[in-house]
């Protein structure tokens, strides 16, 4: 393994490209063209599954087994519901995300046809000249929320003429602001940051041209943020799935604002012991700025993987994240970060030997996690000796 140097700038143009298409979980099309473009002038290889989740190929030494790396396209949302008699439109969510981080947010509605129309996620008490006190009392919840478009519109019948449907899509605003401190807010920065830093550190590596140990699959899939996940895009010679989504900063976490936070344990259960020690290892060697943390709300693509019937190890790393969900915040550092171990781990070889095939014996099982050494493991050579 070698470090190599991450292009800054191209991570933050892929970001501000990213982040500019709009890809609520169900339209998704316009993001997974953007993608391909990005792999197409890198020069990787990819296929495309019927519904858009992307798995590119970055070919090894070994082609069997080989490992996974996932980051979501899909991005939160909400829908029209139903038609109001004052003109107004009911509401639901698209992902799980709270109300209150949907108040006042500026939209786009997609109709059918091509249709855009402009709009504001509204509280239906919204005016303090007119409800006093009850704008501050009003439950904040996607009940108590509708979407008033900018358009005439004061009847049920308005919003029929202009073609309006139960049913159509509503793309919040990302409004992303980048500062020259680092610190770069924006909606969506989940898991769009991370599509960034997979792609820049796969660039870093094509760029370099390191060796890779084993083949490296990149999967960009598009319904994250509804449970399905890199559940529907693996194939069995995957050995290895990391997952790359963001890690929230709060109280009680212990999440990395300025680096990478390895996740020990998120609400699906533990990760893989081995993996997720390996990438502790790596970060330990070449100095990159990491945390452990846990996370009790939280599951990513990495769940939904194993939940679908596949065995194999899995781990999680994250950028850091303030206000998950909400208007959110990044910083610079922590997406490099992100990116040199990416760059670093596509480098690494299997886990274990016995790892190729799904099923062994137990002479060639691991002996005792709790003495295991990466060290030794290098000795031994289940993993490349360092440059």
């Amino acid at each position: 393994m070698k470090a190599i140097d991450i292009d800054r700038q191209f991570l933050r143009d892929t970001l501000l490209g990213l982040l500019e298409v709009p890809s609520p979980t169900g339209m998704t099309d316009n993001v997974v063209q953007y993608v391909c473009e990005k792999l197409n002038e890198l020069g990787v290889s990819y296929e495309v599954t019927r519904r858009g989740a992307i798995r590119a190929n970055l070919p090894g030494k070994v082609h069997s087994p080989d490992r996974a790396i996932a980051a979501h396209l899909d991005t939160l949302g909400a829908m029209v519901k139903n038609l109001k008699p004052n003109g107004r439109l009911e509401v639901v969510s698209v992902g799980t995300w709270p109300a209150r981080s949907a108040e006042g947010a500026r939209v786009t509605l997609f109709s059918d046809g091509g249709r855009q129309y402009r709009g504001t996620l509204m509280p239906l008490k919204a005016s303090g000249h007119v409800f006093g006190k009850q704008v501050d009392s009003q439950e904040a919840s996607w009940s108590n929320l509708e979407l008033r478009l900018d358009e005439q519109v004061a009847s049920k019948a308005d919003l029929q003429q202009l073609e309006i449907h139960t049913g159509d899509m509503i793309a919040v605003d990302p409004q992303p602001e980048f500062l020259k401190n680092g610190f770069w807010v924006s909606r969506f920065l989940d898991d769009k940051a991370g599509v960034a830093a997979l792609l820049t550190a796969t660039k870093a590596v094509l760029e370099a041209k390191a060796e890779l140990p084993m083949d490296c699959h990149l999967l960009f899939t598009i319904s994250e943020e509804t449970g399905a996940g890199a559940s529907h895009i693996l194939h069995g010679d995957v050995a290895e799935l990391l997952a790359v989504d963001n890690g929230t900063i709060a109280p009680g976490q212990n999440t990395s604002e300025y680096g990478v936070t390895i996740t020990m344990q998120d609400s699906s259960g533990p990760f893989d012991w081995y993996l997720t020690r390996r990438l502790i290892f790596i970060s330990q060697t070449y100095g990159i700025e990491h945390s452990r943390d846990v996370f009790n709300y939280y599951r990513s693509d990495a769940a939904a993987a194993v939940e679908a019937g596949n065995d194999i190890r899995t781990a999680l790393i994250c950028f850091a994240l303030d206000g998950s969900h909400g208007y959110e915040r990044t910083h610079e550092k922590s997406l490099v970060a992100v990116a040199r171990l990416i760059s670093l781990y596509m480098q690494s070889g299997p886990m274990f030997e016995r790892d190729k095939a799904a099923i062994g014996p137990l002479a060639d099982f691991p002996d005792d996690q709790s003495e295991w050494d990466e060290t030794e493991f290098n000795d031994t050579k289940l993993l490349p000796s360092e440059d």
